[in-house]
């Protein structure tokens, strides 16, 4: 057994933690050590911050994830002013070997690992996630994040993507219509102008415009809280139009990747775990036509553990140690 860094990069705050590994697979990961990014220039500052917080030396391998696309060797992160070059992390944080994936593949890498205690069932056959196929992860936050996690014999592999910036497919008349006035603020209308927590915003102010109603919610975050206090009736509309959407993506998305399960993740998913089992979510995810008694037949989770990018951070390097991940 031994002890690694893992660490979630975001744009807003670094979450640094301890993770004990062995075998290929993460045994505990301690209390984390949450830095707001703004309050430090570099990474390199960053991570001796953590260091004095924890007050001990800071083991030299780790797992990174950064919320950003891993290639090239300056890695840009949006809402954060850091750039970090993967070649130089082995000098700047004196590491002796380090692991770097994208922030949602990290949560692959989670989901890959984590026992059936952390997945809250949400829909269809209520069983543990398949030990062999592929698993459809998605997340809604501040874009829509998504993932795949393939599994063979006893290795896995993730695979990073981009789905959320396909193209939104309204499926009923109100839909239709928010595509039309949508398109004329974006031109192009992916699915995460509609299924993230901007999503939200976008859908209260075009529904309230359709239905010419005042838009009295104008910060995001008050919007969500309200909708999901079920206390305004318009925030409402939209978060069960949110929920409608999202589970036709998701069923979108486990059809184009070849799944047999799916799992929601991010932060928004935790929030919505006691609202989307109520919602439309699950009759639009399984209105595919001709697959639909295959999508029934689909286990879908939500990740209930607190922190899985530090989680998967960790996992991600401990299965590529031993070999049991690519």
């Amino acid at each position: 057994m031994k002890e690694i860094v893992a660490a979630d990069i975001g744009g807003t705050h670094a979450r640094f933690a301890i993770a004990k590994i062995d075998n290929g697979r993460v045994v505990e990961l301690g209390p984390d050590v949450t830095l707001k990014c703004a309050d430090y220039a570099s990474l390199g500052l960053a991570w001796e911050a953590f260091g004095r917080e924890i007050g001990q030396p800071i083991p030299n391998e780790a797992g990174l994830a950064v919320a950003c696309p891993i290639k090239g060797d300056s890695l840009k992160m949006t809402n954060n002013p850091w750039v970090i070059q993967p070649s130089q992390l082995k000098e700047r944080l004196k590491l002796d070997d380090f692991v770097l994936v994208n922030d949602f593949g990290a949560v692959g890498h989670a989901v890959a690992q984590m026992g059936p205690e952390y997945m809250q069932h949400l829909c269809g056959p209520e069983v543990a996630l398949p030990e062999q196929g592929t698993t459809t992860i998605l997340g809604p936050g501040t874009g829509l994040g998504v993932a795949a996690v393939m599994r063979r014999g006893n290795h896995y592999h993730v695979m990073e993507t981009e789905g959320g910036h396909v193209d939104f497919s309204p499926l009923d008349a109100v839909e239709d219509r928010i595509l039309r006035v949508l398109r004329d603020r974006f031109r192009r209308v992916s699915v995460e102008r509609i299924v993230s927590g901007p999503g939200l915003t976008n859908l209260y102010e075009v529904i309230a415009e359709l239905q010419d109603l005042p838009v009295t919610l104008r910060n995001n975050r008050a919007l969500w809280t309200t909708a999901l206090e079920g206390t305004d009736t318009l925030a409402s509309a939209a978060l069960e139009r949110f929920c409608l959407s999202l589970g036709a993506v998701a069923g979108d998305l486990a059809l184009a990747q070849g799944a047999n399960s799916v799992v929601i993740g991010g932060g928004l998913g935790l929030r919505l775990a006691n609202i989307l089992p109520r919602s439309g979510f699950s009759e639009r995810f399984v209105a595919k036509g001709r697959f639909e008694s295959m999508m029934n037949a689909m286990p879908v989770k939500i990740i209930t553990y607190p922190q899985p990018g530090l989680y998967g951070a960790a996992a991600a390097y401990a299965s590529k140690e031993a070999g049991l991940s690519s």
